[in-house]
């Protein structure tokens, strides 16, 4: 896999590396939690297909990044300096949530060593008391995810009901006839709010999430699927209610973002139109975009960190990557099993 290539590349004895200059690790920049558990699902997703011992010790060192940032009190700090030292005592409660999503699906994992799980489980049960105090939508979102890994523990599926109730609740607070969403803007993250509510509908069977996540997710999709493309809200402004959507930039998090939600949402309806738009979000990184420019990087497998007005934003930082990668490893993965269903 080419893309992995670059995986390692900006990986180093540590832990993932933020952000680079162009296509060279930036090393002023350090190393953050969010990144490393989100690699740490990239690396998971790499050695379920492909047993290549490689990706197992990427696991080790993403797990072991996390394993360092977390406090004795459960919760994680964030940015760590190129010398190894952390700059804050605590973290914010979306990086919780995004440690929370990287546990729950590495433990789910059935290709992964009995004692590699044991760590995440030392880890998740260090964090287990602070899920019933998120403020955060988006942390809950994310620990909504990542709780729907653990389901074989009867506490897990109550705070899975307590957290995805509160988001129903904030989502009836804001919305009115012309706006369904959970807030009054739409900024980072969009998808997992909706993706967050058809994984906690998969289990609990409650209307009111699938009803709310299916209204969301097509709004979403009214504003980022127009035309033949998927087009996400520019972080240069984002849309605020009321307003028009910001144009730039571009950011490939959303792309991968809004690709999971979407298959979610066809396994539960098991629309075409859903697994159809879920395609189209992962051509966003192939040049089915507003600017019909390929986001890949064909010497080195790197994804670019985004579109601007002027064309390719040609950094290539972490969080592009496991973005394109997780997306690749994930639309690949549906799209053989649809194509598999459909010859028997």
């Amino acid at each position: 896999m080419l893309f992995s290539n670059y995986l390692f590349t900006i990986t180093d004895d540590v832990g993932i590396f933020q952000h680079s200059i162009y296509g060279i690790p930036d090393l002023s920049r350090g190393y953050t939690t969010d990144d490393n558990s989100r690699a740490l699902i990239l690396a998971v997703m790499l050695f379920e297909g492909f047993k290549e011992r490689e990706y197992l010790g990427l696991i080790y060192k993403y797990l072991a990044f996390m394993l360092y940032a977390q406090n004795n009190d459960g919760k994680f700090k964030n940015f760590m300096n190129f010398r190894r030292e952390f700059l804050e005592d605590e973290g914010s409660e979306d990086c919780f949530g995004r440690c929370l999503w990287a546990l729950g699906r590495t433990v789910s994992s059935s290709s992964i060593p009995e004692n590699i799980k044991k760590s995440c489980w030392h880890m998740i049960n260090r964090a287990l008391e602070h899920w019933p105090n998120l403020d955060s939508p988006r942390a809950k979102a994310y620990s909504i995810v990542g709780l729907s890994y653990l389901t074989e523990r009867i506490e897990v599926i109550k705070h899975i009901e307590r957290l995805s109730m509160s988001l129903v609740e904030q989502y009836t607070q804001y919305k009115d006839d012309d706006w369904h969403w959970f807030e009054n803007s739409m900024t980072y993250g969009n998808a997992f709010f909706p993706w967050s509510l058809f994984k906690s509908f998969r289990i609990l069977k409650k209307d009111v999430l699938l009803e709310t996540a299916q209204e969301s997710m097509d709004f979403l999709g009214d504003i980022t699927l127009k035309g033949a493309y998927f087009k996400p809200i520019g972080c240069k402004g984002w849309l605020m209610k009321g307003e028009k959507a910001a144009e730039y930039d571009e950011q490939p998090i959303e792309a991968c973002e809004t690709l999971l939600s979407y298959l979610d949402y066809y396994e539960i309806t098991k629309d075409k139109v859903h697994l159809d738009n879920a395609v189209k979000c992962f051509c966003w990184y192939t040049g089915q975009n507003s600017m019909g420019l390929s986001l890949i990087d064909e010497e080195t497998g790197a994804c670019y960190d985004g579109l601007n007005e002027n064309g390719l934003n040609y950094n290539q930082g972490s969080e592009s990557i496991i973005s394109y990668g997780i997306a690749f490893m994930e639309i690949s993965r549906k799209v053989r099993l649809t194509k598999m269903t459909a010859t028997e």
